[in-house]
């Protein structure tokens, strides 16, 4: 319970300090009760100001709407900048720490070239700046090169691989496929075979850097991903070597954590709560992120009929969480 007295002292520090800022920045006042953060709610609600965070002690209040306050975010962090799909979900690997759980003997749910144009088109209407197509393989979906082209005629997109595939059939169809607004992102874990190897599997660290030279040869971008478990600022100058050897740039490389999602025991653990959204498309449904892509909790619509819908859904919950506090502040890198 806030006294009068208490109440009248927290607004007129609300009030000044909210106007000692400029429109459309945060400012933060100190709270000593859960009942003081009702306070700030009730305050913000009734003057048109917004709170940003909550965070310990104190509150972190925009002065504007929630909907100027999510601007100030990333535009890679607002929910549906970014639209993933999963191609498919089996793959010729079994990582010991794959979040889908991907392998040879997974169920394929693959998404068809025709389906993904559809959502294409309405992911476009829908803000959709950025195409992120992941599996699985995607080299083992016969659909990829007509995935590949809907998508790159839509927006610039990345292709997730883990690079083994491109021979023959595979390698004709990555020829085939647009240079310019294209981009592979190829999974090596590590400079050398021994940690990728443990994870994925013996002789696979060799066969990426061959796909990794394949892909340069044919005049792709490429950028490396790595998913790494302990030792990870080691590894990242190790990494930044090997950039150097294949003509890559060190800086694009991507340095993910393992996530406690699929096969992983061990790993980061995430919620809809705790990780920025971004839009992920199965065969299975609408999901929150792709690195929780068969996460009950996570699946936000269990039908693609309504893509537009599922990305209000995920922006009005995301606004929510944002609203009680600086839960989202922690993105979940994938690309």
């Amino acid at each position: 319970m806030v006294t009068a007295r208490e109440r009248a002292s927290l607004v007129l520090n609300l009030m000044a300090a909210v106007n000692g800022i400029a429109s459309g920045t945060t400012v933060r006042v100190a709270v000593s009760s859960p009942a003081e953060v009702t306070e700030v709610h009730n305050w913000c609600r009734n003057s048109g100001n917004s709170v940003y965070a909550v965070h310990e002690a104190e509150i972190e209040v925009y002065r504007g709407s929630m909907e100027s306050a999510a601007a100030t975010l990333a535009p890679h962090q607002l929910p549906g900048y970014r639209l993933w799909f999963y191609t498919n979900f089996h793959c010729n690997l079994a990582c010991d720490y794959c979040c889908v759980s991907s392998s040879p003997r997974a169920d394929p749910w693959p998404l068809g070239a025709e389906l993904v144009t559809e959502l294409v088109s309405v992911g476009s209407a829908n803000g959709v700046r950025e195409i992120y197509l992941t599996g699985g393989e995607p080299f083992l979906n016969p659909e990829l090169p007509g995935i590949v082209e809907a998508c790159t005629a839509a927006a610039p997109t990345v292709l997730l691989t883990n690079g083994m595939l491109l021979r023959g059939m595979r390698r004709s169809w990555l020829e085939a496929m647009p240079r310019d607004g294209l981009c592979l992102q190829i999974s090596v874990d590590s400079a050398t075979p021994e940690l990728h190897d443990l994870h994925r599997g013996e002789g696979s660290w060799s066969r990426a850097i061959e796909g990794v030279r394949v892909a340069k040869d044919a005049g792709f971008d490429v950028r490396l991903a790595a998913t790494l478990t302990t030792g990870a600022a080691a590894e990242e100058r190790a990494l930044a070597g090997l950039c150097a050897e294949l003509n890559l740039t060190h800086d694009e490389t991507i340095v993910r954590r393992v996530a406690q999602q699929g096969v992983a025991t061990r790993g980061i653990s995430i919620s809809r709560a705790t990780v920025v959204p971004e839009v992920c498309v199965t065969g299975r449904g609408v999901y929150w992120h792709p690195v929780a892509a068969t996460d009950p909790a996570m699946q936000v619509h269990d039908h693609l009929a309504d893509l537009s819908g599922a990305i209000d859904t995920i922006r009005d919950e995301f606004l929510a969480y944002r609203r009680q506090g600086d839960m989202l502040a922690a993105s979940f890198p994938c690309a």
